[in-house]
Order: structure tokens, then C-alpha cells, then sequence
């Protein structure tokens, strides 16, 4: 299910028909020694985690895959492969869907979202040990259904795109990822990669609410910054924020 410029980049694929979660599985195997550059890819999850711990339905017929990578980069970089991952994760999408590709957007810090509604989400965590620094990227893609207890709109790939499947997007996936990490990894490359995030951002310029620890905040989106940090201009000036949870509009 990978593509020829993913398998010649050496990345390689483990297929599971059903794990607890696959950030375990790729944790599992990071410390059994794996050397890194492994996608993995279950059927089911019967214990799938999103951001902050939050459960993650894992129903058969949608995308459930993380990827490990040994000594990527320093740790102050690693969050700017969150927006490789989007990039990715963007492109791969708008493959599948084609004529819908044009209701894609990516949300700050990462979720995609299909005409307005999430339809996947990013998970990056990072680990250092024996003088090294590895990352695990999780993604989870709507395929054939979404759940229903949501307080935020979501939707599924095949609404749009009835050829859609779990072999499609990650062989997209898996070729997107491949071509947007090369152009990160040259000097320099986060420059491109946030123009090319920024050109796909939803709610750029508009009025956000991003929940933080100490409350929400409410500002218009400015961008973001050369770091990765969201822009935020609000009535006491401009902020960065490192992290949160962005909403559009501002609550009554």
C-alpha cells in the first residue's frame, strides 16, 4: 500500500488487523530497537487516543496508522512536523477526492477538516532516550463513517468521494508525506512548508477562541509564526501560542 517514492525513500509498512492503539504499537517497536521510517497501519483500534488523551472511535473502514521516526530532527524542531503532516495529510485527501478537494482546509494545530467538518486528526509525540530524540506521528482519517457525540461538526471522506478507501489515502499518504518531508529537511524548509500551510488554513484572518489552560482567549487568526507559533491579534495586542484547542467565532 506504499508507493514507489515512499518504498525508494526507505519507508516500510507493519498492517494489524486490530491493536490497542498504533502510537503503542510504534512505541512498542521504537523500543525493541526499530530502526525508524515504519508506518503502521491497524483495521481497528480498540484503545485510540487523540490529543490531551482523548478517546478516538476506531471503527473497521477508516485510516488508523503512525508513523516512527528515529532521530528526525533536534526536539525544539519537532512540532513543525505537525505541518508536514497536515501538508500530507492535505494532499493525500485531495487526491482521493478529487472535484471536493477544494473544501479541504487544515486547522490549527492539526486537524482537516471537509467543508468546515473534521475529517482527520494528527497526534505527534516525541521521545528522548540513549542521547536521541524520536518522534511518533499518529493520524486517524474519516473514511466510511465518523462518530456522532462530537461537540464540533465531522464528516467522511466517502460523503464526498465514494472511491475513497483506507488503501487509497494511505498510498497517497504515505507519497505525500515522502515529498513534503524532503522539502522540509533542506535548510531552511520550514519556510516553504508554513507558506504552503498558510495558503490552506482555515480561519485565517477571522475571529478564533483558542482554549488555553487559564481560560479562552479571543483575537482574529493572524498566521502563524516562523517557529510554528499561532499568531493571535486580540484587544491587548498580539499573542503566540504554543498549543490549544482553536474554535471559530467567538462564544456568547
Amino acid at each position: 500500500m506504499l508507493g514507489e517514492t515512499a518504498r525508494a525513500a526507505g519507508y516500510r509498512l507493519i498492517v494489524r488487523e486490530e491493536v490497542g492503539s498504533t502510537m503503542e504499537e510504534a512505541r512498542r517497536a521504537l523500543h525493541q530497537g526499530e530502526p525508524g521510517k515504519l508506518w503502521i497501519v491497524a483495521r481497528s483500534q480498540n484503545a485510540g487516543r487523540g490529543r490531551h488523551g482523548r478517546q478516538w472511535g476506531s471503527p473497521p473502514g477508516n485510516l488508523y496508522t503512525s508513523l516512527l521516526l528515529t532521530d528526525p530532527c533536534e526536539p525544539a524542531l519537532a512540532p513543525q512536523l505537525g505541518f508536514v503532516a497536515g501538508l500530507a495529510l492535505h494532499d493525500a485527501a485531495a487526491t482521493v477526492l478529487g472535484p471536493a478537494a477544494d473544501r479541504l482546509k487544515l486547522k490549527w494545530p492539526n486537524d482537516l477538516l471537509l467543508g468546515g467538518a473534521k475529517t482527520s486528526g494528527l497526534l505527534l509525540e516525541g521521545e528522548s532516550r540513549a542521547g536521541r530524540f524520536d518522534v511518533i506521528l499518529g493520524c486517524g482519517v474519516n473514511i466510511v463513517s465518523c462518530p456522532s457525540d462530537t461537540p464540533y461538526p465531522v464528516t467522511f471522506l466517502k460523503a464526498e468521494a465514494p472511491q475513497a478507501s483506507v488503501e487509497a489515502v494511505l498510498s497517497a499518504l504515505g507519497e505525500a508525506w515522502t515529498k513534503r518531508f524532503a522539502v522540509w529537511a533542506q535548510p531552511g524548509g520550514f519556510g516553504p512548508t508554513r507558506a504552503a500551510w498558510l495558503e490552506r488554513a482555515a480561519f485565517l484572518g477571522e475571529t478564533i477562541t483558542i482554549r488555553l489552560p487559564e481560560g479562552p482567549l479571543n483575537g482574529r487568526f493572524a498566521g502563524i509564526d516562523p517557529t510554528g507559533r499561532l499568531q493571535l491579534e486580540t484587544d491587548g495586542g498580539s499573542r503566540l501560542i504554543d498549543a490549544g484547542d482553536l474554535f471559530f467565532g467567538t462564544p456568547a
